[in-house]
């Protein structure tokens, strides 16, 4: 059932315009380059994104691979890596899941739900073979998001499926990505955490250690995995909640399927710092937070993530 995470590829709707188009372009893009340049000294893939889109080199090696994604747009963004089955690449999304996800999400848009969700059976069997693989969580305008998670080689679409306040997609904007995994092993190890977090559809999110201030690195291990009410997977995001902040708020707001979720602007009083996107279970990724005294959350992106311990609010004392 976690093939039916619906919505996921609709990173592909503008794909021949975001990327086929600039395809030639970015090449020779001087960020790219510097990018480039930066990856071969210190070994972490540089992600930056200045509007609707993924500045960021075409190939990585396989192995464990850090990301330092810097958003320095306006609006909240994540990154999240989807691995595609062997053979198939963009141009088979565009014949093939382009117009169902049109459908379905028109549907959605103008509160159809059901008859929208329906519309996704129409989706082609090797759908079914995507593997979610981790990425960031959410991360806010002008911060940057440390991310680790460790990749098989195979193709990949880097995608952000924020929604627009006309509840477009970001990955319909522009927000989608190839990116190529060699067989090259990079040889990195992982990084060793200083709070260990296990996620878990069953219990919930637990953690291992009081969670204090200063810079801290996370390790997430997933015990189990399922598709929830609205299909997701879930994941772990980290939030600074300021004193206005509504749980209530961004409980629902993290509901992809709620025509008011996961949609800009975010909640007032609420500032996403990252962590660890959509992996399989008995994957673990990492992510890193310089934590000032205040109050936070770790928060999955599904429904109802109170009644299922997967929203867990805490106090970093100073």
């Amino acid at each position: 059932m976690k093939k039916l995470l619906c919505f996921r590829t609709l990173a592909i709707l503008m794909i021949m315009l975001s990327i086929i188009g600039c395809k030639t372009e970015k090449k020779k893009d001087t960020t790219t380059e510097d990018q480039s340049t930066e990856n071969s000294k210190n070994d972490t893939i540089s992600i930056i994104t200045r509007g609707m889109e993924f500045q960021s080199v075409d190939t990585i090696p396989s192995g464990w691979n850090t990301f330092k994604y810097q958003n320095l747009s306006n609006e909240t963004h994540f990154f999240l890596l989807d691995k595609y089955p062997e053979g198939k690449t963009v141009e088979n999304a565009l014949t093939d899941v382009v117009p169902v996800f049109e459908e379905g999400m028109d549907l959605i848009n103008e509160g159809k739900a059901e008859a929208g969700f329906a519309a996704f059976s129409k989706l082609p069997k090797w759908y079914s073979e995507i593997v979610f693989s981790g990425g960031s969580g959410l991360i806010a305008p002008k911060h940057t998001a440390i991310t680790t998670v460790k990749l098989a080689p195979g193709y990949y679409m880097m995608e952000c499926y924020v929604k627009m306040p006309n509840g477009k997609f970001h990955s319909a904007m522009g927000m989608a990505k190839p990116l190529i995994v060699t067989e090259e092993d990079n040889g990195n190890s992982p990084p060793e955490a200083t709070i260990n977090i296990t996620l878990s559809g069953e219990e919930g999110i637990t953690y291992d250690t009081s969670i204090t201030k200063g810079e801290q690195l996370f390790s997430v291990f997933v015990k189990d995995q399922k598709p929830h009410e609205n299909f997701i997977w879930h994941d772990v995001n980290l939030v600074k909640l300021d004193k206005n902040a509504s749980e209530d708020a961004l409980e629902a707001w993290m509901d992809w399927s709620d025509p008011k979720g996961l949609i800009t602007p975010v909640p007032n009083g609420v500032t996403f710092l990252g962590g660890v996107n959509d992996m399989a279970a008995g994957s673990t990724g990492y992510f890193m937070a310089d934590l000032k005294p205040g109050n936070y959350a770790l928060i999955s992106e599904v429904p109802n993530t109170k009644s299922k311990n997967l929203f867990k609010v805490f106090e970093v004392l100073d």
